[in-house]
């Protein structure tokens, strides 16, 4: 997609609902593993990187009554990536009592930070993978195995196609037909995810 979707306002407006169940966990469902991955490659490990997004969830859920769009610089990813920048930065510069620094270890440690147009991008980045993933998942039972499995080796595994077609006995046109017909698939239940995604 060209354009991808801002998280529609009627899900955020549901946030406020500490109640709504619902709500929250497809809100978490994209947002939390993306959370976490960008808080690993920014160098914490899984258990910090955890804690970091129950913090950041926290944070949220607190805040998202306040968030109000705008402009481009006021919508939610924008609005999450600031409130995750910020966690991830107050992490890696806490410092620890059996942290060794040496010279310029602060600076090092800043420099790692992204600014906010960067972090914004890398949770967009993330975001688009984790839908991607849940829309990959949802998909799956409605294909046969064999033609997953094309798709899933070359697009996933970035498996070249004429060696999937010639492990699976098929032509390298069956491969391509079977993986344009699942990616499609996958970008029409992405964009059939109304309740999460706006088109703003």
């Amino acid at each position: 997609m060209d354009i991808w979707p801002e998280t529609s306002e009627s899900l955020i407006l549901r946030l406020n609902d500490p109640q709504d169940a619902a709500a929250w966990s497809q809100f978490l469902a994209i947002y939390r593993p993306v959370v976490l991955r960008m808080a690993m490659r920014r160098g914490l490990q899984h258990a910090d990187a955890d804690d970091l997004a129950q913090r950041v969830f926290l944070s949220v859920a607190k805040k998202v009554s306040g968030w109000e769009p705008h402009n481009a610089e006021t919508r939610f990813r924008n609005w999450l990536g600031r409130i995750s920048r910020n966690a991830i930065l107050n992490e890696l510069t806490r410092a620890k009592p059996d942290r060794a620094f040496g010279a310029g270890g602060h600076d090092a440690i800043l420099d790692q930070v992204p600014d906010a147009s960067d972090l914004s991008s890398a949770l967009m980045l993330e975001a688009r993978r984790q839908a991607v993933l849940v829309a990959a998942h949802a998909v799956e039972p409605e294909f046969s195995s064999s033609t997953w499995s094309m798709f899933y080796q070359t697009t996933i595994e970035e498996k070249p196609v004429k060696i999937v077609a010639e492990e699976l006995g098929r032509s390298a046109g069956a491969v391509y037909i079977a993986r344009c017909r699942v990616m499609q698939r996958i970008k029409e239940h992405i964009q059939s995810l109304s309740s999460f995604w706006s088109d703003e």
